[in-house]
C-alpha cells in the first residue's frame, strides 16, 4: 500500500491527539477500552518523538566519524540492516540529467555492496528494480510500501522476493527542498500485521530525511571545491599571461625594435652580416608571435587564427634558416580543428622539431601532416639523428610537456627512436580521445 500523505504520514497520524468520544461514556467498558487506545497512543507518539530523535543523533554522529559521503551511506544502511530489523537497505540515485535511477550501493547481510566491489551482480534484478522505482511516478514524493508479491512490482522483482522470502519492501525518497535525489529502500523477511508496521515506514522516512540533507551538503560542497579550483585555476593562467606580456613580450618587442634600428643605420654591411641581422629580426619577430600566442592560449576566448599548415611551414622555414638544418614539409589540405587544439598541435610540432635541431644532430628533418578519416590528424616530425637512448625516452621537461599537451586534447603521441636510426614523434588526433603513449623502438 502507498502512505496517504507525503513523507511523514504514519508519524502525523500518531502524533495527533483526538481525545475519544468514548471516554464520556458511563459504560465502564467502554470507558476502559477507549482510555486503554488512548495509552497506547501516547506510546506510539513517545516512541515516534524518541525514534525521530535518535535518527538525527545518529546522522550527526555518522557524519562526525564518517565526513566522506559514501562512507556516511555505507554506515547508515549497515545501521538499518543491523538495528532497523531489515534484510537489505540500498540507496539508489539519480544521474545529473535525472534521466534514470542507478544502484549506488547496499548493504545485505554483512556485507556493504558498492559499484567497486560488486560480486553480486546477477542474482538481484537491480536494473529492473530501478527502472521501476523510476517510473513510479508517486514514489517520487512519497514514501511506497510493496508487499513481497506485490502486483505492481516487476515480476523479476517478485520472484526474487520470494526465492528470499522478503515479505516487504519499503521505497522511500530522498527528498530535499521539493527535489528528488534519489530513494532509500529497504526490504524485511519478517512478517508484521498491519499495527505493527507503522514504526517501519516511520524509521525509514526520518533516515530518508538526514540522508537527503546530508547528501545535498555533500554535493554542494563539491560545487564549491570545483568553483574554488576552477577560479585558482583561471587566476593562475592569468598570473602566467601577465607575467609573459609584462616580461617575455616586452623583451622581444625592445631586442626587435633595437635590431630594426640597427638594420636602419648600418648601411653597406657585408652580406652574409645583413643576412644574419636580417635572421635575427626574424627569430625575435616570431618569438615576439609566439609569446603573445602564450598570452592568448591562458586567457580564454583568444586564437590566434592561423592554421595548422601556416604555422608548420612557418616553424619549419624559421629553423632552417637559423640553424641550418635541411626541413622538408609535407602537408595536405587540413580542415580546422577549433583554436584549443591547434595550438596544443602546434606546440607539440615545435617542441618535437626543437628537438630534433638541439638533441639529434639529423642531417635532415621531415615534417608530415594529413587527415585522419577525413576529422582527424596525423602529424609526424622525422630526423636521421642518433636517437633517444632507452633510458632518456621519457626524460626532460619537452618530452613532458608533449604529453601532457597530448593528454590534454586527447590525443595519442608515440615516439618512435633507436640509436643511431633517428627518431620520428608521431601525434594521432581524432574527435574522439585517445590514449597517451609512448613507444621506444629496438
Amino acid at each position: 500500500m502507498e502512505s496517504s500523505t507525503p513523507q511523514t504520514s504514519a508519524g502525523a497520524d500518531t502524533c495527533r491527539y483526538h481525545q475519544p468520544e468514548e471516554v464520556f461514556s458511563e459504560d465502564l467498558e467502554v470507558l476502559r477500552s477507549a482510555l486503554i487506545r488512548e495509552s497506547c497512543e501516547r506510546k506510539r507518539a513517545e516512541c515516534l518523538a524518541t525514534m525521530q530523535a535518535d535518527v538525527v543523533q545518529l546522522a550527526l554522529d555518522l557524519l562526525v566519524r564518517e565526513p566522506d559521503i559514501e562512507g556516511f551511506f555505507g554506515a547508515l544502511t549497515k545501521t538499518m540492516v543491523e538495528e532497523g530489523d531489515s534484510r537489505v537497505c540500498a540507496v539508489w540515485l539519480l544521474n545529473e540529467e535525472q534521466e534514470r535511477c542507478e544502484p549506488w550501493m547496499a548493504f545485505v547481510g554483512d556485507q556493504l555492496i558498492t559499484r567497486a566491489n560488486d560480486c553480486d551482480k546477477g542474482t538481484f534484478p537491480r536494473d529492473v528494480l530501478a527502472r521501476h522505482i523510476f517510473a513510479h511516478t508517486p514514489g517520487w514524493t512519497r514514501t511506497i510500501e510493496y508487499e513481497g508479491d506485490d502486483a505492481r512490482l516487476p515480476e523479476e522483482v517478485r520472484a526474487c522476493n520470494k526465492r528470499s522470502a522478503v515479505d516487504m519492501l519499503i521505497v522511500s525518497p530522498l527528498l530535499i527542498g521539493g527535489r528528488t535525489l534519489g530513494w532509500l529502500t529497504a526490504s524485511s523477511q519478517q512478517s508484521a500485521e498491519n499495527e505493527g508496521r507503522w514504526w517501519r515506514v516511520v524509521l525509514i522516512e526520518a533516515i530518508a530525511r538526514q540522508a537527503a540533507l546530508a547528501l545535498h551538503h555533500s554535493r554542494l560542497i563539491e560545487l564549491i571545491r570545483v568553483e574554488e579550483r576552477r577560479k585558482a585555476i583561471l587566476e593562475e593562467r592569468n598570473r602566467l599571461a601577465r607575467d609573459i606580456h609584462d616580461n617575455l613580450a616586452q623583451g622581444f618587442a625592445a631586442i626587435l625594435m633595437q635590431l630594426q634600428a640597427v638594420r636602419r643605420n648600418a648601411a653597406g654591411l657585408v652580406p652574409d652580416v645583413a643576412a644574419s641581422l636580417e635572421t635575427v629580426i626574424d627569430v625575435a619577430r616570431t618569438h615576439l608571435t609566439e609569446a603573445r600566442r602564450s598570452v592568448g592560449t591562458l586567457r580564454p576566448n583568444v586564437g590566434s587564427g592561423e592554421d595548422i599548415a601556416t604555422a608548420l611551414k612557418r616553424l619549419a622555414d624559421m629553423r632552417q634558416r637559423t640553424d641550418g638544418v635541411p626541413i622538408d614539409v609535407v602537408i595536405d589540405e587540413l580542415p580546422r580543428f577549433g583554436d584549443g587544439v591547434e595550438r596544443e598541435i602546434i606546440a607539440i610540432a615545435q617542441e618535437a622539431l626543437t628537438n630534433a635541431v638541439r638533441h639529434s644532430r639529423a642531417r635532415r628533418i621531415t615534417i608530415r601532416a594529413s587527415t585522419a578519416q577525413s576529422v582527424g590528424l596525423r602529424l609526424s616530425v622525422a630526423d636521421d639523428g642518433r636517437g633517444i637512448a632507452r633510458d632518456r625516452s621519457t626524460s626532460g621537461f619537452g618530452m613532458t610537456s608533449m604529453q601532457e599537451r597530448a593528454e590534454r586534447i586527447g590525443a595519442s603521441l608515440t615516439i618512435v627512436t633507436a640509436p643511431r636510426n633517428g627518431t620520428e614523434v608521431v601525434l594521432a588526433w581524432e574527435p574522439s580521445s585517445l590514449p597517451t603513449q609512448v613507444h621506444v623502438a629496438s
